[in-house]
């Protein structure tokens, strides 16, 4: 746990993340290439569904990723008001814009399949609500880091916003558990057999998930790379300034 710590220290975070970045990207162009072309071109299309089915290899993975890129924020937000290391707030600020792009393709894919499945392109579903003002919450989060200029006011204040909003990632995890009227589906991914999706779709929703969590690590990584530099640059220019 101690050398765990170590990385706290943005030199040393620097040094390790120019290490592994390559290799978290080259492995996220693979599961990517691999899953999407395996699961668009390879696969048949489904009984009910048709060739529609083929949208969870881009929906489900991202839907998947803004909830837990929240959830990551949550966690460096608890390490930041714990333990006031300032990487883990850097961190989570960097992982912000990534998880709002992954909630806009999530509800961007999840609007092109629900046409043809419901008739409609968007339903007051418990799922789709929450994940809505999942949206909302990381364009307030956003908004909010850039209108403070304490760099520490700014983290502690998302840093409680990010414990609110997390009630929320929640449910757009656990809604359709929650709420049964909902017209979303359950699952697509399930250790329930009877809910989970059939193997020929399931083996390339693997690879493409896979490739989206490295994909999503690789932005967290380059993006705390730069807020860390740009903090260095505020600071010099800073002490500049005072000399």
């Amino acid at each position: 746990m101690n050398s765990l710590w170590e990385y706290a220290n943005p030199t040393k975070f620097m040094a390790l993340s120019k290490r592994v970045l390559p290799w978290i990207a080259v492995l996220a162009a693979i599961c990517l290439a691999t899953g999407l072309i395996w699961g668009f071109f390879f696969t048949p299309d489904d009984v009910r569904q048709g060739s529609t089915v083929k949208i969870i290899y881009l929906h489900v993975p991202t839907a998947l990723m803004a909830i837990n890129a929240w959830l990551m924020m949550l966690v460096a937000s608890l390490i930041w008001l714990i333990r006031r290391h300032h990487v883990s707030a850097l961190a989570a600020r960097a992982a912000a814009p990534v998880g709002l792009a992954m909630t806009f393709v999530a509800l961007l894919t999840g609007a092109i399949w629900g046409q043809p499945m419901w008739g409609t392109y968007w339903a007051w579903d418990p799922r789709l609500t929450s994940f809505m003002i999942l949206a909302l919450f990381y364009l307030g989060y956003i908004a909010l880091w850039s209108a403070i200029e304490d760099p520490d006011t700014a983290a502690d204040l998302t840093s409680v916003l990010c414990l609110v909003g997390s009630v929320f990632a929640l449910m757009s995890r656990y809604a359709v558990n929650f709420w049964n009227q909902g017209l979303h589906q359950g699952a697509s991914l399930s250790l329930d057999k009877e809910e989970h999706v059939s193997n020929v779709f399931w083996q390339p929703l693997v690879v493409s998930i896979a490739g989206f969590v490295l994909l999503f690590f690789a932005l967290v990584l380059l993006r705390t790379q730069s807020e860390i530099m740009s903090r260095r640059t505020q600071a010099l220019l800073a002490r500049e300034r005072t000399l």
